[in-house]
Parts: structure tokens; sequence; C-alpha cells
């Protein structure tokens, strides 16, 4: 049923090609380049059936010895996967074959992290004699304790990757989201916002008429933090005094990434819900509400829960 809620979305999705939200303050000349004016890290998060956690030793001069997930900046030309599975094959001779995205993270409005997990399809583990310049061995760990971390934030995400693992033995989560092959040439994010209305319970989807009918989109500001973006474009749409509402998580991540420096942008959906009846929350310029299907409004209102989207944490 997941899935044919975003495929229900897809309509709205290709209606908007160019974002009518809040207009960045960077230079209008702006164009988001991997490697150059954005950073696009992946990480690799596999565990073995006795849920120990696949672990790299650095090579790296200035954290030689010292451990972490295996991870590393997106070359120009990947795709989100593609990359994902190069660092894991580069940094631990395994083979991965992506199932999920586990969690998405940013820093100001041009660095994003992605974290997959997946599966290994083949390979062989690297050992002290396979050392290189991307690794110097890897292996399967049970406690980080054990090991001389080279940063402690992977801990947050080794938790999140076990906890995952529970889930596919019976526990709510949300179900395998992977990145989608769209390209697009600057940073943007949509929002599916949705509402009940208190007169038929029915739930209501937030839709921009600005120029065709389409989810609301908006350029993200590439000199500040995602929050304060979403803020302000939330007060563009509902005006000063927004009603209490919550960004729950992540929808879908689209990226291609080819041609090469063409297409290094990006757009991912965020889910948002307001408390209050659709009655007691005015909009303003042009947008309105959409009544959807019973069927699809009951999805929407089960992703609201924690764990059942993709999670976005704003580092800065």
């Amino acid at each position: 049923m997941y899935h044919s809620c975003i495929t229900y979305y897809e309509h709205f999705f290709n209606c908007a090609p160019v974002a009518k939200g809040v207009t960045p303050s960077a230079s209008p000349d702006f164009v988001p380049v991997v490697k150059s004016t954005v950073t696009y890290i992946v990480v690799g998060i596999l565990f073995n059936e006795a849920d120990e956690v696949l672990m790299m030793q650095e090579a790296k001069s200035s954290c030689a010895g010292k451990w972490y997930l295996p991870a590393g900046r997106m070359e120009p030309g990947e795709d989100i996967e593609e990359a994902v599975r190069r660092e894991v094959l580069e940094e631990t001779g395994l083979e991965m074959n992506p199932t999920t995205l586990l969690m998405m993270e940013c820093a100001s409005g041009t660095w994003f992290r992605f974290v997959l997990t997946g599966t290994v399809t083949g390979g062989t583990l690297k050992t002290p004699k396979d050392a290189d310049s991307e690794s110097l061995q890897a292996k399967w760990v049970k406690d980080l304790n054990e090991l001389n971390l080279r940063a402690s934030d992977i801990q947050g995400i080794v938790e999140r990757g076990r906890s995952y693992q529970a889930a596919l033995r019976g526990e709510p989560w949300h179900a395998p989201l992977l990145p989608v092959l769209r390209p697009h040439n600057k940073l943007l994010f949509r929002i599916v916002v949705c509402i009940r209305k208190k007169s038929n319970n029915r739930v209501h989807l937030l839709l921009s008429e600005k120029t065709e009918v389409h989810l609301p989109v908006c350029e993200i500001n590439p000199a500040r933090n995602f929050h304060s973006t979403l803020k302000k474009y939330m007060t563009n749409i509902f005006g000063a005094d927004v009603p209490a509402h919550k960004p729950h998580g992540i929808l879908n991540v689209e990226h291609s990434g080819k041609p090469e420096c063409i297409h290094d942008g990006l757009c991912f959906t965020i889910l948002v819900s307001f408390r209050k009846p659709l009655e007691e929350v005015g909009i303003i310029d042009k947008y309105t509400w959409l009544e959807i299907s019973k069927e699809l409004g009951d999805d929407l209102l089960s992703r609201l829960p924690k764990n059942m989207v993709v999670p976005l944490h704003v580092i800065r």
C-alpha cells in the first residue's frame, strides 16, 4: 500500500518543474555541482546473522587506524546506490545490494548524508594483507566499544540499523525505500501536508495552484539551515501564525547524477501533519486542500507514528 500511495503522488510530483517557494538568499547563479558546491555522503550499514555490524579501519593519515562505517563522498556522475555500492566494496571488499534508505542527514543547505542498509551479495572481507589507500582492513563487530572510533556519530546510525533489523522480525517500521532515479538541476524539497477535516473526518492534502496543480515545492536555501527554510515556506503558505504542525520525515528522495555536473541537484519529499482540523487552518496565496480517498488517507495516517517514515536529521 505504501508504494501505491507514493505512486498516486507521482501525478503531482511531475507537474512542478520550477520551485515556487522561498527565494534563496544565495546567488541566483548557484548551481549544485558534486564535490564543488554540494557534498553528498553515502554510508553503508550491514549486519550479519550474528547481529555484528560491518566496520572498516581507516587508512587516511588524518585518522589512520581508527574505525568507521564504510562511507565516503559521491563521485560526479554517480547515483546514490552506485556510490554506496562502490564505497562498501572499496573499503570492505564486500559487494552490497542496497535495500532501503535508513536515514538522511543535512547540514546548512549543501551537505547531505544518505545512510543505506542492505545485504551482502559477494566479495571477500578485506584483511590487513589487502590494505590500500581506501582502508587497512574490515571486520564484523558486535560491540563498538571494543574499537577506537574515528567519530562517535556512527553510534546512533548503528543503533538505528539494529532497530531496523529487529523490524524485519515483525516490529512496525517503514517499508523499504530506495532513491528514485529522477534528474534535478536544483536542490529542492517537496511537502506532503496532511490534515483532517472535522466535518467528515477525511484526510486532505495541500496543493499549490501557482502554475499547474502540484504538491508544494521549494528550493533549498544553500546558505541556511533546512529547518529555517521550511519554517519560512510554511509561513508563506499559512501566514505568520502557523498552527502547530510536525515534519515527520522523508517519503521519497529523487536524484540521478547523470549527465555528470548537469543534474547534481536533488529533491526529497517531507511528510508534514497538522494537529488542528482543516476548518481551523487558514491558507493564503494560491493553495488549496484536496480530499483524498479513505484508503490513501489511512495510509498517510499510518506514516505518522515513529519509524514509519525515513527520518531527516538536521545537524546544523
